[in-house]
């Protein structure tokens, strides 16, 4: 009778800041949504004379798809070696920040960490040509010639160091603190009671990191890990200073031989681009649209699946 009379009563009338705040809220999701309709409809009509171009109106290529694919091969490396470079040291810093350092330390890493995130594209790319390139001239020597049995050291080793894997380290770089940063305000909000339970039960503290702050934070590093995924694969200016581009496929990370990325290339070449060139680049920032679209929503994919085992519930 109390529950029937419970549900039975009506609702209190809503204030007014929270029909405004509603209405607000929902406006700014409609308008992300248009916007982005709007972009992918503006890529498509200003893409598609290019998608339907013949073979003598496409530069370097006899196909669309031959003249992007040494471009989407060249973005998905670099994106991929700044990920494999960026992922353990970022959950180590960010473990060490949460877990093992003192607050004071812990305090003035993490305001540090944070603030790498703000500092220009152009300076990492600087950085890169001008201090990291060279120094890693002698370690692609050393490379091409004792593990030239590997491809992706096979040679001959660059000159001047501007390669596709100076170019992963930067961008991998770039990405360590937005990483860093979620994993570390992850790992801090792994429950207290988790960590005594496993430290009760005997655990090392490595131990309880593994079976209680990992677990806890597993959806957490995994949307770090796509957000930093997208962050370097959209990077233009950066790559488009550090990077030699030589426009083919190729494994080799240390010599001249580079493939380009699709941001790098649309930088530096709309400029200079007329007629349906601009349609080509337009078609390219497409591709790297829905590239970044499905790495996206394949990282919503396996957060929603680990939603139920991240202790979040």
């Amino acid at each position: 009778m109390t529950s029937h009379a419970v549900e039975g009563t009506p609702r209190p009338p809503r204030r007014l800041g929270d029909r405004v705040f509603s209405s607000l809220v929902t406006a700014a999701g409609v308008v992300i949504l248009i916007t982005l309709a709007g972009v992918a409809l503006f890529l498509t009509y200003e893409g598609l004379p290019a998608l339907t171009a013949q073979a003598a109106e496409i530069p370097g290529a006899d196909s669309f798809r031959a003249y992007a694919w040494p471009l989407v091969y060249g973005t998905l490396l670099a994106a991929v070696l700044a990920l494999l470079l960026a992922v353990p040291v970022s959950i180590g810093v960010a473990l060490f920040i949460s877990h093992f350092a003192p607050r004071r330390l812990a305090s003035t890493l993490g305001y540090l960490v944070d603030l790498l995130a703000a500092v220009p594209s152009i300076i990492y790319g600087l950085w890169g040509i001008f201090f990291l390139a060279p120094r890693m001239v002698p370690l692609y020597e050393w490379l091409a010639g004792h593990l030239s049995w590997i491809p992706f050291f096979a040679g001959p080793a660059s000159t001047t160091g501007r390669t596709i894997f100076t170019v992963g380290i930067v961008l991998g770089v770039m990405v360590l603190p937005i990483m860093t940063s979620i994993c570390r305000e992850i790992f801090l909000q792994t429950p207290r009671l988790h960590e005594e339970a496993a430290l009760a039960l005997g655990a090392t503290r490595w131990e309880m990191i593994r079976m209680a702050v990992f677990p806890y934070g597993r959806s957490g590093i995994v949307s770090g890990a796509m957000l930093a995924l997208g962050r370097a694969l959209g990077e233009t200016i950066a790559v488009a200073t550090v990077l030699s581009v030589s426009g083919v496929v190729s494994l080799n990370l240390i010599s001249n031989t580079n493939p380009g990325t699709i941001a790098a290339n649309i930088a530096l070449k709309f400029p200079e681009a007329s007629g349906i060139e601009v349609n080509i680049l337009i078609a390219t920032g497409l591709v790297l649209f829905v590239i970044t679209f499905l790495v996206n929503f394949l990282a919503r994919a396996i957060v929603g699946r680990r939603a139920e085992f991240s202790g979040a519930n």
